[in-house]
């Protein structure tokens, strides 16, 4: 009998079990039985595992993008089933909370080491179709079958309620309502080639940018220069004819990444000049948008241009050059496509580099209208600083240009490719693949070797010594700071109980404890930290700084004064009142009317001794080549930032030797920053000029400051 009872009970199991497999397949997923859901949060901790091995194993690839966005995407999706589900008590949702935070944490720590996977973790962050068939995957590891997911809406990212028809464009449209597309000379649409269609061929062109050695070629073949679509009375540099001159030639998609001060800005006009790439459209940082506008009356007087501000009402629709900012283009994404543009420059183009961000979406999506209504329009990229973070920032720049897209080179760029015979298993691909990359029209010239008449420019740092209640707190600050990660990193090792002693000093854990301290500090409000200390810095530098401003005004002439923070620029703008020494202000939160007459006024009256700049918002696009010393009163966290407020100076045009002077704090946290900053100064020099430095990441600053606070502490407490 009981063996009857027990057969009875067993096949009673298993029937619950094929209704319960059953029913995980039909029922709604806010409804289904709690242990698939368990699988759920097993699935999550072993994906993002799976990521944080990847980190530590080696630089960000694609995969690990797709696997953190997909764990990113599930992990929302469970924690806002738990939290609308009503049939569990409470302490079972705090429970289940809890661990999915837990979750939470280690993949917001682990998109602490790249900015990259940081703008993942956005709402508004563009999903990837990898990135949602993984998601898929991982419900179906957890026994649960994922509902049917809408495609998402193949519309321009901006939301079609913010964006604006200016009348006079409507009157553009009425006027030519019959607009065709420009079919001649059409670029070859079909991949010819056999050899590398099964290749992933994305990863090994930006490698093979960052193996080239000293001496690879950094510039595309230019022809001889012209001066033919110069205007009377101007007169371009040997260097700025030759691309104007390859615009002649029929070439039409250019990285100009020329360093900055070389006159990129010229040569974009003249280019659409050559090529007749009209409507053209320029996209720029607001801070440049009226000097575009400037540049292009003196380069192509003849073209009518318009400036685009907020919703556009004041613009001259017929205008043969249109120029807009970043900001305000999710407003105008709709209209500026349907007009038949011809032309696309992007200023300052390692703006677009994070490929999920509004901007990137709305430039690139605008580069495929023109591209699909003009057979070859003349597409430019300008920057001076490509690479901020690391070599993946080329990705939205070669998709902008047309040579990529998501996934694989498209068929002009493939067939060149193939031309060459070769496949990444081959010795000589990266080299062969990089020159023909480059020759696509990448073109980056020094001006060491291009602008001979430009003088030298030289950094000189100056340290000075906090004094005072000020100088003090800051020292006990970044002693305690220094104490506090210690105690974290003993805690840590203290807590391992798995894994191979380490002899001395771990520094695998001493960099973990690093991206946990910028992790926090990123997300604090309030008390001190690495961001919190060097603002105090600034602050107890300003005065300092702008005394020492003061004594070159009065010595050497004008003088650009740099700062990161508004409270630094305003202690240093009260120094200059008191002093009687005039100035000017050029901040990132005026107008660009009320900008541009201070850069004037700086440029213009010889009164005015000292433009007072933000680092950020006169950092780019503007000429102040009338000065030849900067005072630098707070640093970057970047190289390429710093080098790109010094060439505001150190430009076409300017007839001195230009110094940079550096002020540091001596004895804190300032002067390994600029130690760090100087390291990193050769990040394009590799990828660009075939420099043997080592290719690094001007964002890691904060994060290897950190690494050198607590490894100098733990040296510090162990020699005591």
């Amino acid at each position: 009998m009981a063996a009857v009872l027990r057969a009875q009970e067993e096949e009673s199991v298993a029937r619950r079990g094929q209704a319960q497999t059953r029913a995980r397949r039909t029922v709604p997923r806010d409804r289904r039985p709690s242990r698939g859901r368990e699988d759920v949060n097993s699935v999550l901790a072993r994906g993002v595992r799976q990521v944080e091995a990847a980190l530590r194993n080696g630089r960000v690839t694609p995969a690990t993008r797709t696997r953190f966005q997909a764990v990113a995407l599930l992990l929302r999706e469970e924690r806002a089933r738990v939290r609308a589900q009503e049939d569990i008590s409470e302490g079972r949702r705090s429970e289940q909370l809890k661990r999915l935070d837990g979750v939470a944490t280690i993949l917001a720590k682990s998109a602490v080491r790249d900015s990259g996977l940081m703008a993942l973790l956005a709402e508004d962050a563009v999903v990837s179709d990898e990135a949602r068939s993984l998601k898929r995957e991982m419900l179906r590891a957890a026994g649960i079958e994922p509902v049917v997911e809408e495609p998402p809406p193949a519309a321009p990212a901006a939301a079609t309620e913010h964006r604006f028809v200016p009348p006079s464009v409507v009157s553009r449209q009425l006027a030519n309502p019959f607009l065709a597309p420009d079919v001649a000379a059409v670029r070859p649409r079909t991949h010819r080639a056999t050899r590398l269609a099964t290749w992933e061929l994305i990863g090994p062109l930006l490698s093979s940018f960052e193996r080239a050695g000293s001496g690879a070629a950094a510039c595309m073949d230019l022809p001889e220069p012209t001066s033919r679509f110069t205007p009377r009375g101007r007169e371009l540099m040997p260097h700025q004819g030759r691309v104007v001159a390859a615009a002649a030639a029929g070439h039409r998609t250019f990285l100009l990444a020329d360093e900055p001060g070389l006159g990129k800005t010229a040569q974009a006009l003249l280019a659409a000049e050559a090529a007749n790439a009209y409507p053209l459209l320029v996209v720029v940082p607001n801070v440049v948008k009226t000097n575009w506008a400037r540049e292009a009356g003196i380069w192509t007087p003849h073209r009518a241009t318009t400036v685009i501000q907020g919703n556009g009402e004041s613009i001259d629709g017929f205008a043969d050059i249109v120029v807009v900012n970043y900001e305000v283009l999710d407003r105008h994404v709709g209209w500026l496509g349907d007009i038949g543009l011809r032309g696309m420059v992007v200023d300052e183009a390692h703006f677009i580099k994070n490929k999920t961000s509004q901007r990137s979406r709305n430039v690139l999506s605008l580069s495929d209208r023109v591209r699909s209504f003009t057979a070859r329009p003349l597409l430019m990229a300008l920057t001076g600083t490509p690479l901020i973070n690391d070599i993946e920032d080329f990705r939205a720049i070669w998709q902008f240009l047309g040579w990529i897209d998501e996934k694989k080179p498209l068929p002009e760029l493939m067939n060149a490719l193939d031309e060459n015979g070769l496949t990444p298993a081959d010795p000589g691909f990266y080299t062969a693949a990089r020159q023909t990359v480059v020759d696509f029209g990448i073109v980056r010239r020094r001006k060491v070797d291009v602008a001979a008449d430009i003088p030298a420019r030289r950094i000189a740092d100056l340290p000075v010594e906090l004094d005072g209640p000020e100088g003090r707190s800051i020292r006990a600050a970044e002693r305690e700071l220094a104490r506090r990660m210690v105690a974290r990193y003993e805690h840590a090792l203290a807590a391992r109980d798995s894994g191979p002693a380490v002899e001395g000093i771990d520094h695998d854990l001493v960099r973990q404890v690093a991206r946990w301290e910028q992790k926090d500090a990123a997300e604090a409000k309030s008390g001190d930290n690495v961001f919190t200390m060097m603002r105090r810095i600034g602050k107890a530098k300003a005065g300092l700084a702008a005394d020492y401003a003061a004594q070159l005004a009065r010595s050497a002439g004008k003088v650009v004064f740099f700062a990161k923070h508004v409270d630094v620029m305003d202690a240093a703008e009260q120094t200059f009142a008191e002093r009687g020494i005039r100035f000017s202000s050029i901040r990132g939160d005026q107008t660009s009317t009320v900008r541009q007459r201070n850069i004037d006024a700086f440029t213009n009256d010889p009164d005015v001794a000292v433009a007072v700049c933000s680092l950020t918002a006169a950092g780019v696009g503007i000429n102040l080549q009338v000065a030849s010393d900067l005072v630098l009163a707070e640093l970057s966290w970047t190289a390429a930032e710093q080098t790109q407020a010094i060439d505001r100076s150190h430009r076409i045009g300017q007839s001195q030797p230009v110094t940079a002077w550096r002020i540091i704090a001596a004895q804190t946290i300032d002067a390994r920053i600029a130690e760090l900053i100087d390291s990193k100064a050769g990040l394009a020099a590799q990828a660009l000029d075939g420099s043997d430095e080592e290719v690094g990441s001007s964002a890691d600053v904060q994060l290897e400051a950190l690494v050198t606070l607590l490894t100098e502490a733990l040296i510090g407490e162990r020699a005591a």
